[in-house]
């Protein structure tokens, strides 16, 4: 695959930062209209002049919630992804693979099948299993300072470990399993303003901070040595950006379950399409993966009435075969 020109980089700059907007409302909007009962345009108006009638509780209690909770969750996943994909320079890194979304996996199978008593702290559950892990990654990987190729196998034996001891778990206690799996599938089904409250701060801090991230992953880009003679204290900026990206992992798996492909797919083809500097990867990343999570909720909710198809599935069965696609394109640079 040839270099981009400056020109052609900033013409596709700028296509995007019209397009992925456009296609976030699109996903929104498309998300209130359809569903069990579709709703036209007029009903949405009519729906903000009278908060009391019917369509409006629907659209307000149901709807609403349900898409910025996606929403957030596209954004913090694909955020996460881009930042491990800089940290470790390797494309294919994303908080699945790392064992990231494997500790928030394991520590809400701890909240609905161990200790089902505590089920309505699921989410609080998850976000802490994301942070231990990254917690427990980084000091696997340490040995005077933690290497992106460290860290990425501390993260693989991380994942299969924890793996390992949710089936376990979930052996042991096979009769509590059934409230377990639509988590486990990832997906919006039943998420309220309470999950939406629940996430914000941390959703919000999270994306807010991902701007002080944008000049230390670009320096790290050009190589460790590089990046020290440039004033980048290395190990601490690999390791504050570490838990960024698990503070933001963690917030989107704490409501959304284990959704996968969003943090692999949409920073790299944004990176394919528009190169690798993080003012502008970054930024899209976010958007993209709101607007592709929103949407991909809409279609699990709507094509499949009147079953409720979890998201997460849907968003694994298309993004895995684009992804091979992608890595199988001819010329395509890893």
């Amino acid at each position: 695959m040839k270099p981009l020109t400056i020109e052609q980089r900033s013409r596709r700059r700028k296509g995007l930062s019209f397009g992925l907007p456009l296609f976030l409302l699109m996903a929104i909007v498309s998300g209130l209209l359809f569903g069990a009962i579709v709703f036209s345009t007029s009903d949405v108006v009519s729906a903000l002049q009278n908060r009391e009638e019917a369509h409006s509780l629907i659209l307000f209690n149901v709807r609403l919630p349900r898409i910025l909770v996606a929403a957030l969750a596209g954004a913090c996943l694909a955020a996460s992804g881009a930042i491990l994909q800089g940290v470790m320079k390797n494309p294919l890194a994303d908080p699945s693979i790392i064992g990231v979304t494997a500790g928030a996996g394991l520590a809400a199978t701890i909240a609905m099948v161990v200790l089902p008593q505590f089920g309505y702290l699921t989410p609080a559950f998850a976000f802490a299993g994301a942070i231990v892990a990254a917690i427990v990654i980084y000091v696997l990987s340490w040995e005077n300072g933690a290497s992106p190729l460290k860290l990425i196998l501390a993260g693989v034996a991380v994942n299969a470990l924890f793996g390992a001891l949710q089936s376990g778990l979930m052996i042991l206690y096979s009769d509590r399993v059934q409230s377990l799996l639509p988590w486990l599938a990832g997906g919006f089904q039943g998420r309220g303003w309470y999950h939406f409250d629940f996430m914000l701060p941390y959703a919000i801090a999270g994306l807010l901070l991902t701007i002080f991230a944008i000049r230390p992953i670009n320096l790290l880009l050009l190589g460790d040595d590089t990046a020290k003679l440039l004033g980048v204290s290395v190990e601490r900026s690999r390791f504050l950006l570490l838990g960024l990206a698990s503070l933001l992992a963690g917030a989107a798996v704490s409501v959304a379950g284990l959704l996968s492909f969003v943090g692999l797919v949409v920073p790299h083809m944004i990176r394919l399409y528009i190169g690798s500097d993080y003012r502008f990867l970054l930024p899209f990343s976010m958007i993209g993966g709101a607007a592709l999570v929103v949407g991909a909720d809409t279609v699990a909710r709507a094509a499949f009435d009147p079953l409720e198809f979890p998201a997460g599935i849907l968003l694994a069965c298309l993004g895995a075969p684009f992804f091979l696609y992608l890595i199988r394109k001819k010329g395509m640079n890893l």
